[in-house]
């Protein structure tokens, strides 16, 4: 589960050029643009992540005109975002932990403190031909498919300096699972099993790739997982006609582990799907956190038109680590 609100401490602080009310704060890997003054360095703070959604309560009125916004089931708030202020980029927003009451001084650094303020995952709505009908929750014999933000992974770096990595194009679709697990087929959206219906596009796509006869030839207990992208899902940046899944991960539900590189790569290749496309193949990563972000800003090699929406990176072999570096560049332009 995402960490939404967490206590963090203040990294550094540096001057705005030209700005004389605003500043920079450092935490983690994100910096945010605050008032002069108000955090110095070593203070601790709650970091609130871009894609947080905060409560409708006096104290954040002073987000209504930037921020606010309606989900899908009517719940008002306001929603966390990239922007830029004065030439910076800003992610996210810093409160004074005394907005937790008397009770402050029992969270420790990294403490998520997301449910004690209200605050959630801001979710776009959902379109009804991807919405779907319930099965039961996202199985528990299947990894979830979702990787930490670089920005989150300041003190991991370090340890994997000399590992090497492949890097894939995040792509701006909708996540899906498909697995076949002792003679069950069943397809995921990012947190649901979802009944078989016809209109419904994850399971058109899937039965038009013929993927569950696919998964009972090759005889094992498998998952594959990729994205769903094209018309009708997200902004459809890629200009598709239709849809079409590209695919980063296959995973051995016996053995509750992921494909090494290759064994994917050779895994999607016989059944005759594509993947995700694949930016470099074995290669040690940047040493700092702006340098991995300035990476992940690009064009889609699906669309040289539009912006990528990052990059992901995991290591080579099957001691698995992997993260995603969102594109400052993308979020800018698409994010609503």
């Amino acid at each position: 589960m995402r960490k939404l609100a967490t206590i963090q401490r203040i990294n550094e602080i540096k001057p705005i050029e030209g700005a004389d009310a605003i500043e920079l704060a450092i935490v983690l890997g994100w910096q945010v643009v605050t008032k002069k003054g108000e955090y110095k360095p070593g203070d601790l703070c709650i970091y609130c992540e871009i894609d947080s959604f905060l409560p409708v309560k006096e104290e954040y009125e002073f987000l209504r005109k930037s921020s606010y916004r309606k989900m899908s089931d009517g719940t008002e708030g306001f929603r966390l975002k990239t922007i830029k202020l004065r030439g910076q980029i800003s992610q996210g927003l810093l409160l004074p932990p005394g907005v937790l009451g008397k009770d402050s001084e029992k969270y420790e650094v990294g403490s998520d403190v997301s449910d004690v303020l209200g605050i959630v995952k801001y979710e776009p709505p959902i379109p009804a031909q991807l919405a779907g009908e319930a099965k039961g929750p996202f199985p528990s014999f299947v990894s979830k498919t979702d990787e930490e933000r670089i920005q989150n992974l300041v003190d991991e770096l370090p340890k994997y300096r000399d590992s090497l990595f492949y890097i894939t194009e995040k792509m701006d679709g909708t996540s899906v699972t498909i697995y076949l697990r002792d003679g069950v087929f069943g397809v995921c959206s990012r947190n649901l099993e979802l009944m078989e219906n016809e209109e419904n596009t994850y399971w058109k796509i899937v039965r038009q790739l013929d993927l569950e006869n696919k998964l009972r030839s090759y005889g094992k207990n498998l998952a594959l997982q990729g994205e769903l992208i094209g018309e009708g899902i997200q902004k459809n940046i890629y200009k598709l006609r239709g849809q079409a899944i590209t695919f980063f991960d296959v995973f051995d539900i016996d053995k509750f582990r992921h494909y090494d590189y290759n064994s994917f790569v050779t895994i999607i290749k016989e059944f005759g799907l594509s993947t995700v496309p694949v930016a470099q193949e074995s290669v040690k990563i940047p040493e700092t956190v702006d340098e991995i972000l300035q990476m992940a800003n690009g064009n889609s090699a699906l669309n040289p038109n539009a912006n990528r929406e990052g990059l992901v990176f995991r290591t080579v072999g099957e001691k698995r680590f992997s993260f995603k570096a969102i594109s400052n560049a993308y979020l800018l332009k698409y994010e609503e």
